[in-house]
């Protein structure tokens, strides 16, 4: 089947269809990842959320944003504050900030959500409004957003065998499905098991994918401003790639069960020992 790829927010995008994109498509699809890009980047000091980073005040951000930060807004008290889009504040902390100095000046827990950001919907947009100075990081669920919306493009363009491939974060439909290897955190070069995906979202996430120092890689708890450490990667399936991925980032910090109440989804999850543990759904997908 005809591909198309392309690098874009720090990962490589393949887009794999049964008919080929058609330039108009190919260049709207570059135009939502980059007008994505250009509103919610904390590293484009051109984009709309950087002008929270050196004052209190307000953006209007896409009508999207409403799902991602309802979504955002269940996560942080699903895990009691370890998921938070300001996470930002603890990342730069850590060293991975804007600048990538990767210059660690030690641990701080990221500001309270939501007392220190609100947003409502206003209209076609949505206001986010801070009350201090604050570094949103929509990295928990984000990449699968736009997976989403390059998805919702592509299928209002007519094609409908797709798989839209953002690194780790895939979704798919059409009537023949993937065998997906689910990669050993760490040794890229051994699968842990394979996943069968068909007309769903498959999202993961691990420490090992951006790591830059002993102990320090991107998934941190916002609560404390530390990166975990007994879990050691996340697989996710779900009906869309926006809420498998921020169920990928969550299940680092709190019992699947807990999850399971307000969200339908199968997983597998490996610790830092090597234990594993998975759904009824995703037996057997492991291997021995």
């Amino acid at each position: 089947m005809p591909e198309t790829r392309f690098d874009a927010i720090g990962t490589a995008w393949t887009i794999t269809t049964a008919e080929p994109l058609a330039a108009p498509v190919r260049a709207a699809v570059a135009g939502l990842v980059e007008d994505y890009d250009r509103t919610y980047s904390r590293f484009r000091s051109d984009s709309v959320i950087t002008a929270l980073t050196r004052a209190a005040g307000t953006v209007d951000l896409p009508l999207s944003a409403a799902p991602l930060l309802s979504l955002f807004d269940s996560l942080h008290r699903l895990t009691e504050g370890a998921v938070n889009p300001l996470v930002g504040h603890s990342l730069e902390k850590l060293g991975y900030d804007a600048a990538y100095s990767f210059a660690a000046s030690g641990p701080a827990p990221a500001p309270r959500w939501p007392s220190a950001a609100s947003w409502e919907t206003a209209g076609a947009t949505v206001r986010l409004s801070t009350t201090a100075p604050v570094t949103l990081d929509i990295g928990a669920a984000g990449k699968g957003q736009l997976v989403d919306l390059v998805f919702g493009l592509l299928q209002a363009a007519g094609h409908r065998e797709l798989t839209v491939d953002a690194g780790s974060d895939l979704r798919h439909a059409g009537g023949t499905g993937l065998r997906v290897a689910l990669e050993h955190p760490y040794d890229a070069t051994r699968a842990i098991g394979i996943v069968p995906l068909q007309d769903r979202a498959l999202c993961a996430s691990a420490t090992n994918r951006r790591a830059w120092g002993e102990g320090l890689h991107h998934i941190v708890d916002a609560s404390t401003g530390r990166p975990v450490q007994r879990v050691a990667a996340t697989w996710v399936l779900a009906a869309d790639a926006m809420t498998a991925d921020g169920l990928a980032t969550a299940l680092f910090f709190t019992d699947p069960a807990r999850l399971a109440e307000e969200f339908a989804f199968d997983y597998v999850r490996m610790f830092s020992d090597g234990r594993a543990t998975f759904s009824d759904a995703m037996a057997g997908v492991l291997f021995s």
